[in-house]
């Protein structure tokens, strides 16, 4: 085998791991779960966990940032439609508000969200992590697409990182309510006039002044 199809084996391995111990912690929580059951969930020997991850929490921290990081990814993406929104900027914003609720009300977010609020007093560090990987992070790269749409005419948020804020919660904030937080499913339709209330509120804080349109 070439040096470098067993360096992508060892990377594949190692992702098989991580997601395997990330199902396990979020099925059993963080003092249940064993490594055993980590390997036979990954599909690897018990050994082999250790040699990639030299213990329980080591593993459990690199669990959770790697979902963590995943699922900021799907949501950086989810924004990528407001850089060509097209002439219907309500409908594009919709569109990846349902998105974005979509997002945060899939099983892996909701099991990584329990995670956090149950372990961070065994793992202060998953504080760093949440800052990193979490609603920062996604604001920010909110904002930046809300003030390229300001310098193009198309809203009037002369402060973006403000009104990206105030996006996101009309989103999570009535969302949180009607799922109790995380524990009751929501159905499609109606993540759908959720995101769509909230661009109407929103466009009506933040949209052109029409008073002022040629």
């Amino acid at each position: 085998m070439s040096s470098s199809a067993a360096s992508r084996g060892r990377i594949d391995k190692r992702q098989a791991i991580l997601e395997g111990a990330f199902t396990v912690f979020a099925r059993q929580g963080y003092a249940q779960a064993c490594v055993q059951e980590i390997a036979h969930e990954a599909g690897v020997a018990k050994p082999t966990v250790y040699n990639h991850l030299t213990d329980k929490a080591t593993l459990f921290r690199h669990a959770v940032e790697a979902a963590a990081r995943a699922a900021l990814d799907d949501r950086l993406t989810a924004l990528e439609p407001l850089a060509s929104p097209g002439d219907d900027l309500p409908a594009t914003l919709e569109d990846v508000a349902h998105a974005l609720l979509r997002l945060h009300t899939d099983d892996r977010s909701c099991a990584l969200r329990r995670l956090l609020y149950s372990e961070v007093t065994r793992f202060p560090d998953l504080l760093e992590i949440a800052v990193e990987s979490g609603p920062d992070r996604l604001n920010r790269a909110l904002a930046d697409r809300l003030a390229r749409l300001t310098l193009t005419g198309r809203l009037r948020a002369t402060d973006p990182d403000l009104a990206a804020e105030q996006l996101m919660a009309l989103l999570i904030g009535p969302l949180e309510a009607r799922s109790q937080l995380g524990t009751r499913t929501i159905a499609d339709p109606d993540l759908r006039e959720l995101a769509r209330t909230a661009v109407r509120t929103f466009l009506r804080a933040w949209g052109p002044d029409e008073r002022n349109t040629p």
